[in-house]
């Protein structure tokens, strides 16, 4: 008992953020809660991942933002889910898409696909960009993946065009990031990777997949329900709390 305790509670630094502008809606400000844990085990990650929290590197955080609560955590049950018409044409598109499974690296093909994705997202869609570091990319996607962190890599004819960051936890499969080639977009890459987390959750008879914050009216998690059917947690219970997930029928627009 004495040691699970031990698991759930590491060491940590624990501190706050000043406000920042929200990048999910206008004219509004975010504060985030950070805990720092240079050592995290899979009981403590699975832990927070079920009460709301995200990870990048070895920082753990939620929202605390003053008089908002707006961002709602979701997860997609696994066991429950069938693969729409278009789910399976996406899925059928990348069938000569090679996936290779390992502990999150870093490359320079790495940073320089992630500086293209994210130039051509600021073209497209007006997001802030300034090329990633070395040392940056390392600190978000490599630090802090202890023995359950994992890259998924997407290569096409020898060729990295895609990356996603993944947690492999006790009770399901927690989305971090993922970043893609744009000359592939009409392989509709993004969609792709999620399905194959479902396809991962159930080879390995995981119950769910956490797809991170919904945010009513942000054009960025449009894409979210279509992966029926989920849950929804308001929220972040503390960690001697049962987190009170409740299913959601968000209807696709």
């Amino acid at each position: 008992m004495n040691e699970e305790l031990d698991l759930l509670n590491p060491p940590s630094t624990d501190f706050s953020m000043l406000d920042y502008d929200c990048a999910y809606l206008p004219d509004k400000k975010v504060r985030m809660h950070y805990k720092y844990v240079d050592n995290a085990s899979k009981t403590f990650a699975t832990a927070v991942i079920a009460r709301g929290w995200r990870r990048f590197g070895k920082y753990y955080f939620h929202p605390i933002c003053n008089g908002c609560n707006e961002c709602k955590s979701i997860r997609i049950n696994v066991q429950d889910h069938t693969f729409s018409k278009s789910q399976r044409k996406i899925l059928r598109k990348n069938e000569e898409t090679q996936i290779i499974v390992q502990a999150p690296s870093l490359t320079s093909t790495h940073i320089d696909l992630y500086n293209k994705y994210h130039a051509h997202k600021h073209e497209k869609d007006g997001w802030t960009h300034r090329n990633i570091s070395q040392r940056e990319y390392h600190e978000n996607f490599v630090d802090g993946a202890n023995d359950f962190g994992k890259e998924v890599l997407y290569v096409i004819d020898g060729k990295l065009v895609g990356v996603d960051l993944i947690d492999i936890l006790d009770d399901g499969i927690s989305s971090i990031y993922f970043y893609y080639d744009p000359d592939y977009a009409s392989l509709s890459l993004g969609t792709y990777s999620l399905l194959y987390q479902i396809k991962l959750a159930k080879i390995l008879e995981l119950p769910w997949i956490y797809l991170g914050y919904w945010v009513e009216g942000c054009k960025a998690f449009a894409y979210k329900p279509k992966f029926q059917p989920q849950e929804i947690l308001d929220g972040f219970p503390h960690i001697s709390e049962q987190p009170l997930w409740e299913t959601w029928d968000k209807p696709e627009n």
